[in-house]
């Protein structure tokens, strides 16, 4: 059910029939006043991202399958897939065990205890934590999802297009904040069904899609960004290769300069507070990495606001 490296626009409508009721719709907000710019703000989802539909997808199938062991779900996360599962999980009183890097934002360690999970802080990457994860599930028999890398998560992930869609049925671009790929995956597979253009946007140092689509396959990359808590990833997961090729994309890289400023004018002109990865996607826009052209249609989502307004208030906010 969980080991294909692709996804069809079939298995995010499957996605849809499964989450509906149990995620919240998508708010969609003008950022121009000619209506060429919109904002999908995922931010406001259960859990403070977008991950909660992947996560209520991955186990509302295993559940439908009578696949969930008694020793409930476990997960490696930088943080937001963590709180995603944990938030599933608590909604079917299933046991999750989350694991995550010593790193980790004290804000989503407190928020993934809030919700009932069993956490582990293990190394200084995500890297550690998913290979402490694994050997937990191979000695417990838990089962194990994954931040990003199954196409149960990424059809749950690729419903947000769906609702974008059904909002904007003349949208031309969406642009998206990629980390090991999952959204993207999910997004782009949904925007090819609607002759949607997708865009890519990494930060430099963190740039695991980007490396791929230049080798053919997924490649290791260093990780070293200050959106690296929720796009932080070693690999890019094959699905979004797959989707990649299938579709009119492009993929583009960000300074953490940029990411900085496109967080700061969210909140300095619009009072939003989202996380450095949430920001990803617009800071191709504000820092003229991506220039529409005349009369296009974009569409920029927000994916994550696991943050703190202190944070905010910090030079580097």
């Amino acid at each position: 059910m969980d080991t294909i490296d692709r996804l069809d626009y079939d298995d995010i409508e499957a996605a849809t029939r499964r989450i509906h009721g149990h995620t919240r719709p998508i708010a969609l907000a003008p950022a121009e006043s000619d209506g060429s710019l919109w904002l999908a703000m995922e931010f406001l989802q259960h859990t403070g991202t977008f991950k909660a539909r992947g996560a209520a997808n991955f186990l509302s199938a295993h559940l439908e399958e009578h696949t969930l062991p008694e020793a409930g779900v476990t997960i490696a996360s930088g943080g937001n897939a963590g709180l995603a599962c944990a938030w599933a999980a608590r909604r079917h009183d299933i046991t999750a065990t989350v694991f995550v890097p010593a790193t980790a934002p004290a804000v989503k360690v407190a928020r993934l205890v809030s919700y009932g999970a069993r956490v582990k802080q293990i190394g200084d990457s995500y890297a550690d934590a998913a290979a402490a994860c694994a050997q937990f599930a191979a000695d417990t028999g838990a089962l194990q999802s994954h931040a990003y890398d199954n196409p149960l998560i990424a059809a749950g992930a690729g419903t947000l297009m769906q609702e974008i869609h059904a909002h904007l049925p003349s949208l031309d671009t969406v642009l998206v904040a990629v980390g090991g790929g999952g959204l993207y995956a999910g997004i782009t597979t949904a925007a090819a069904h609607y002759g949607v253009r997708a865009i890519a946007v990494e930060p430099e140092n963190c740039c695991a899609l980007h490396a791929g689509l230049e080798a053919g396959h997924p490649v290791p990359v260093p990780v070293n960004s200050i959106a690296a808590d929720s796009l932080g990833a070693r690999t890019v997961t094959p699905l979004a290769l797959t989707a990649a090729a299938g579709c009119d994309t492009r993929s583009l890289l960000v300074s953490d300069d940029a990411i900085i400023a496109a967080r700061a004018h969210l909140w300095d002109e619009r009072r939003l507070a989202v996380e450095h990865g949430g920001a990803t996607a617009l800071a191709a826009l504000t820092s003229g990495t991506y220039v529409p052209e005349p009369g296009e249609t974009v569409c920029v989502i927000l994916c994550g606001a696991n943050t703190t307004l202190a944070d905010l208030d910090t030079p580097e906010g």
